[in-house]
């Protein structure tokens, strides 16, 4: 793994891979914003692997408006993000602005507008993926922003709704109203996670517009990051569902040729960033989600099932050393150039 100091000592002798207007980007792989997971400590350990924008979770305009409250976490930043994207969603764009503009204190060096989210609760009052159907909205955001903010506009799209498409009409008019790039999700509001992502759109997204084009979906391999970005031209990739226990992505490694070793570096790192961030038990108990993913394939349930009840520290790190012991042990039994399944 190459340490963020490292990481970042290595950036001052490269160029730019592309620019979102003036902010230069030094990378082509990206943590997708996931609700739930792209927190501080999960993008500080995919940003030590080699994640190369830093896009925050979600936030509701509304709850930016008023006093502080715990949403205002979500846009929580490290010294060394750069570039940090805040991302927020809403339905009306004098509130989206206001609430932009408040953020803007805070020092992103990008703002994003989601509009992809799928959920009910979101798309269904016309924010996330909903705004797609109103390029009115669509139009008013972007311009409002790109004349009031002193930093970047950007958003993510899907490719609509099933019975629209309209992917490449809301791309030409947010680039036309001042938006500096576009991630685009490669699935429709009702496919939300299924099917296969449409790479085609992705393509034809990228031969549309003059900026640069981030493309999302079906990407769970260093193999399919090549491949997205021959088959679309896109400039960058974002990885969602596919790093989740999984950070050697970034640095395009295959998960299956990751040491057992590496992988409780790995983890133990993230445990670290998620207590010192959360504080105890709370971190403890939030870490629960990403145990699974580490140990997908190996055989390990019983010990894993008493790891993701227990909020005690020690008692966490002394079921972790048994779990390691008996992994090695089996490796160990397996010999030479044998691996246990992942």
């Amino acid at each position: 793994m190459t340490s963020e100091k490292s990481m970042n000592d290595l950036l001052i002798d490269r160029e730019p891979v592309f620019w979102v207007r003036d902010v230069p980007v030094y990378g082509d792989v990206i943590l997708s914003p996931m609700a739930g997971y792209s927190d501080v400590p999960y993008r500080s350990l995919c940003r030590a692997y080699g994640s190369s924008m830093h896009y925050t979770e979600f936030v509701p305009a509304e709850a930016l408006l008023g006093r502080r409250n715990p949403l205002w976490r979500r846009l929580d930043k490290t010294a060394d993000e750069n570039p940090a994207v805040f991302q927020i969603f809403g339905n009306d764009a004098q509130m989206i602005l206001r609430a932009a503009k408040r953020i803007e204190a805070l020092e992103p060096h990008i703002i994003d507008i989601n509009m992809g989210c799928s959920t009910r609760r979101v798309s269904g009052r016309g924010a996330g993926v909903g705004m797609m159907l109103q390029p009115e909205l669509v139009a008013e955001t972007f311009k409002l922003l790109s004349a009031h903010l002193s930093v970047p506009v950007t958003g993510k799209i899907r490719l609509g709704w099933e019975d629209q498409r309209n992917y490449i009409d809301i791309a030409r008019i947010m680039e036309d109203n001042g938006a500096a790039l576009i991630a685009m999700h490669g699935r429709t509001k009702e496919q939300k996670y299924g099917d296969v992502a449409d790479w085609d759109a992705i393509a034809e997204l990228k031969q549309s517009v003059s900026v640069p084009v981030i493309g999302n979906g079906d990407v769970r391999s260093p193999a399919d990051i090549d491949r997205m970005k021959s088959h679309t031209g896109c400039d960058a990739v974002m990885v969602g569902r596919g790093a989740i226990g999984n950070p050697w992505i970034f640095s395009r490694r295959q998960r299956e040729s990751v040491s057992f070793v590496e992988v409780m570096q790995a983890l133990r790192l993230h445990q670290g960033y998620m207590v010192d961030y959360y504080g105890l038990p709370h971190g403890l108990i939030l870490f629960r989600k990403h145990l699974r993913y580490y140990f997908k394939g190996l055989p390990v349930k019983p010990i894993l099932s008493q790891m993701v009840v227990t909020e005690d520290l020690e008692r966490f790190n002394q079921l972790l050393a048994e779990l390691e012991a008996s992994v090695l042990f089996q490796l160990e039994a397996a010999g030479p150039g044998n691996r246990l399944a992942w």
